[in-house]
């Protein structure tokens, strides 16, 4: 074949795979040799995170990652993205006007993987322990608008609402609502280790070396019934340290496909070789980078302080001198393709501008230059994000109005200190549970907040996000997003930087590769397969 990127178009901002060449979206042969898959997110056990694949814990997109092939969940988004569908249930609604009443059925004859049946008991139980544990990573916040849940019979399942909540389908089809065993999953504590089991289209065995998942083998759970046909018998998940060592490992054939996380430079090599055995696939992602403030630190706790920095920080110079084409700028939380999208930094402080900035810290007070340190993980989200803090500093630098340092962290080191407000200024990258508006703010902004920020507004938690969660519509829900949006931009708690691109770079006869990755960057191991090498 002619090797070569292909390139999957959007359709609203969403995943729209068209293909027509090996690697792209064929059914492939379920028998053969187990597909490989690389990665270089890490799956670590430790003091800080002693239950890294707990549904109740686990929430990163590495983690769901992995807790997506194995644990079942009522609700699923569909190939290609769009409205969530039924999985473990058959069928669920809303059951009122006021979507404050949500009822699902369970599918007939479901069980788990070793044969016990799941009954709705059982969804009670998962959703109540996850909400009960609220485990310090945040991710109980999904479930914060579940008042209570009710059972009838063996496979009726109503959830009552504390508010109206038009989002809580899509927040049902993330594994914090997977179901679990009460016979693995203890009702008060947190499952430790890295063994995962349900009733999802694999179980999986883990190999584990130093408190590290190095292996996932996924095989194919004979007892699966749900929505998904899968077009492989075992898929294999292995963790590289670094990107390199898994661009070797694809060369070598070691591995058949590699995702998260190639660097730029690997994609632009794959990008413009000639004919090949590998091909890369490009797809819109929801993908977004941002600065982080605690803003209850002195540095930054003046709001001019970060206001200037808004006013400093280069978008178009930071993406072209990192990324190039496989990024965009962003000036919302909201990446530009989700409906409710407002550029809210654009519209509030124009191009980058010293003069403007210097103005800002001028009529507050504030002496300059101002010393702080920016933070960044040196092995979550890529080897790129050195060079991004590095040209971050170089434009607060060069304004002569900062004094900047940056500091790199491991995950396993960062992330704890992080959420103990132990930074000022903090880069994350943040993979959406589900595509819609809500799923860029409220995790943000509102109580218990994935960054156990202490930025609090309470027209924006009282008022706005409510407001919008009642609109079914999710046009209709644009008024109270754009608001939040335009607050977030005035008060600067956060500072968006980018919305990225997605890939997936795999060998010629694997295919499937153009579900592989939906637009949240969920991987859907079922799609791959085995086809001819062209």
């Amino acid at each position: 074949m002619n090797r070569k990127t292909l390139v999957l178009p959007a359709v609203v901002g969403l995943l729209a795979p068209v293909l027509a060449a090996c690697g792209g979206s064929g059914s492939g042969d379920g028998g053969g040799a187990p597909i490989v898959v690389g990665t270089t997110d890490r799956f670590t056990a430790s003091k800080a995170a002693p239950a890294p694949l707990d549904p109740a814990y686990a929430y990163d997109v590495g983690l769901w990652n992995i807790l997506r092939q194995t644990v079942q969940t009522l609700m699923i988004m569909p190939k290609g993205d769009g409205d969530p569908i039924p999985e473990a249930a058959e069928r669920c609604r809303f059951t009122d006007s006021g979507n404050e009443r949500y009822a699902c059925t369970l599918r007939a004859g479901l069980t788990f993987a070793n044969g016990d049946p799941v009954t709705a008991a059982d969804v009670k139980y998962s959703i109540d322990r996850a909400r009960s544990i609220k485990a310090d990573s945040g991710v109980a916040g999904l479930l914060s608008t579940i008042d209570t849940v009710e059972t009838q019979g063996d496979r009726e399942v109503i959830f009552h609402l504390n508010t109206a909540d038009a989002t809580f389908p899509y927040k049902l089809s993330t594994p914090v609502a997977g179901i679990v065993n009460p016979k693995d999953y203890p009702k008060d504590k947190l499952r430790t280790g890295f063994q995962v089991d349900g009733s999802g289209p694999y179980t999986m065995k883990p190999e584990v070396e130093n408190n590290e998942l190095v292996r996932a083998v996924f095989t194919k759970n004979p007892n699966y019934k749900g929505s998904l046909k899968l077009n492989n018998d075992k898929v294999e998940i292995r963790s590289f340290a670094d990107a390199d060592a898994m661009g070797a490992a694809l060369d070598k054939g070691d591995i058949d496909l590699m995702t998260r996380t190639m660097t730029p430079e690997q994609i632009r090599k794959l990008s413009n070789a000639g004919d090949g055995p590998v091909d890369l696939v490009e797809s819109p992602s929801l993908e977004i980078r941002y600065l982080a403030f605690n803003t209850d630190a002195p540095t930054v706790k003046s709001k001019a302080v970060r206001r200037a920095i808004a006013q400093l920080v280069n978008r178009n110079e930071l993406v072209s001198k990192v990324y190039g084409t496989q990024a965009e700028p962003l000036y919302s939380l909201v990446p530009a393709s989700i409906t409710g999208h407002s550029n809210s930094f654009f519209n509030t402080y124009g191009d980058p501008s010293v003069t403007k900035a210097k103005a800002l810290l001028q009529s507050a007070g504030i002496t300059t230059p101002v010393k702080l340190t920016l933070h960044y993980t040196t092995d979550h989200y890529g080897a790129a994000m050195q060079r991004e803090f590095e040209v971050l500093k170089e434009q607060l630098d060069s304004s002569g109005l900062f004094d900047v340092s940056i500091q790199g962290t491991p995950w396993t080191e960062y992330r704890p200190a992080q959420q103990k407000g132990e930074y000022e200024v903090y880069g994350m990258g943040w993979f959406p549970d589900f595509p819609d508006a809500d799923n860029f703010l409220a995790p943000f902004l509102d109580k218990d907040n994935f960054l156990n920020s202490p930025y609090s507004n309470d027209e924006i938690r009282d008022q706005l996000i409510p407001q919008s969660r009642r609109q079914a519509n999710r046009l209709a829900a644009s008024p109270s997003l754009t608001e939040i949006q335009d607050i977030v931009a005035e008060d600067v708690p956060v500072l968006p930087l980018w919305q990225g691109k997605q890939y997936v770079a795999a060998r010629d006869d694997i295919t499937g590769t153009a579900y592989t990755l939906n637009s949240t960057s969920a991987l859907q191991l079922w799609e791959l397969g085995r086809g001819v090498s062209g």
